[in-house]
C-alpha cells in the first residue's frame, strides 16, 4: 500500500543526486596551471586565450609573485596582439603596483614602444608621438646603461623628427593660406624647440617664404642666410628651381614597426 510513495521518493532523490552531479562546478585549477596555460597559449600566439589564463592566475590570489609575472604577460599579450591603448595600461599599471619590480625598467620600456606604435601619419592625432617623447626620455633618464638603451634613443631621435615634421608641415599650411604671423610664431618655435634636426632646413625655407610674403624682406635675407649657411643643399635646391617654394610637402611617416 506504501510501495508506491516510497518508490517516488526514492526515484526523486535519485533524479536530485543526478542533477547534482550534471551542475557540479569543475574543479579549481591551481595559479600554477594557469599561468602554464597562458604560457602555451602566448606561445602558440593565442593571445586572446593567454590574457584570459593569466588574468586567471591574478584573481586566484595565491601567489603575488606569480600574478605580479601574470600582469606582465598580459601586457605582453596585449602588446603582441596589436592592442597597443591596452598594452600601455597594463604596463603603466605594473609599474604602479610594483615600483620595486627587478621588471620595471623592462615595463617602463615597453610602455613607451606601445605609445610609439601608435603613431600614424602627420596629419592625424599626435598624441601617441608626444606619449613616446615622454616614456622614451624617462626611461633612458632612469636606465641609460639598459640593454633597450639604444633602441631607445634611436625611436626619441625618430619622434624629435616627427615632432618637427609635424611643426613644419603645421607653418607651411598658415604660409600657404597666407596667415603669415601664425606661420612666422610657429616656425621661430620649432627652431627653438629643436636645435640640431635635419628637418630644420624645411623651417627656415618656409620661415623665408613667410616672412617675405608678409613683407619683412630684412628677416627673409636673415632665414635665407641662416639655410645657406646651416644647409647648403638645401639652399641650392631653392636657388636652381629644384623644390617650389610655396608647395606643401606629403610627408608620410614610416611604419613605426614594433620593438622587441
Amino acid at each position: 500500500m506504501h510501495s508506491r510513495p516510497l518508490r517516488y521518493i526514492g526515484l526523486f532523490f535519485l533524479l536530485s543526486l543526478i542533477c547534482a552531479c550534471a551542475t557540479a562546478p569543475a574543479p579549481v585549477k591551481s595559479a600554477e596551471s594557469y599561468f602554464k596555460e597562458g604560457e602555451a597559449a602566448y606561445a602558440s600566439r593565442h593571445f586572446e586565450e593567454a590574457i584570459t589564463q593569466f588574468k586567471k592566475v591574478k584573481e586566484s590570489y595565491s601567489s603575488p609573485e606569480l600574478s605580479a609575472q601574470a600582469e606582465l604577460k598580459i601586457a605582453d599579450a596585449y602588446f603582441e596582439n596589436g592592442a597597443f591603448i591596452e598594452a600601455a595600461a597594463e604596463y603603466e599599471s605594473f609599474r604602479k603596483l610594483h615600483p620595486t619590480n627587478e621588471k620595471v625598467p623592462y615595463a617602463l620600456y615597453r610602455q613607451a614602444l606601445s605609445n610609439y606604435s601608435q603613431i600614424t601619419g602627420i596629419d592625424t592625432d599626435q598624441t601617441p608621438v608626444k606619449n613616446a617623447v615622454h616614456y622614451l626620455e624617462m626611461f633612458l633618464a632612469q636606465y641609460p646603461g639598459s640593454e633597450h638603451a639604444a633602441d631607445a634613443r634611436a625611436k626619441l631621435s625618430d619622434c624629435r623628427a616627427k615632432e618637427l615634421a609635424y611643426e613644419n608641415y603645421v607653418g607651411n599650411f598658415y604660409v600657404r593660406t597666407k596667415k603669415y604671423p601664425s606661420a612666422i610664431k610657429r616656425l621661430n618655435e620649432a627652431l627653438e624647440r629643436f636645435p640640431g634636426e635635419p628637418g630644420l632646413a624645411d623651417t627656415l625655407s618656409y620661415l623665408e617664404q613667410a616672412y617675405r610674403k608678409s613683407g619683412d624682406a630684412a628677416r627673409a635675407e636673415e632665414a635665407r642666410k641662416r639655410l645657406a649657411a646651416e644647409y647648403p643643399t638645401r639652399a641650392q635646391e631653392r636657388k636652381s628651381g629644384e623644390t617650389r617654394a610655396d608647395e606643401l610637402p606629403m610627408i608620410i611617416f614610416k611604419d613605426s614597426g614594433q620593438g622587441k
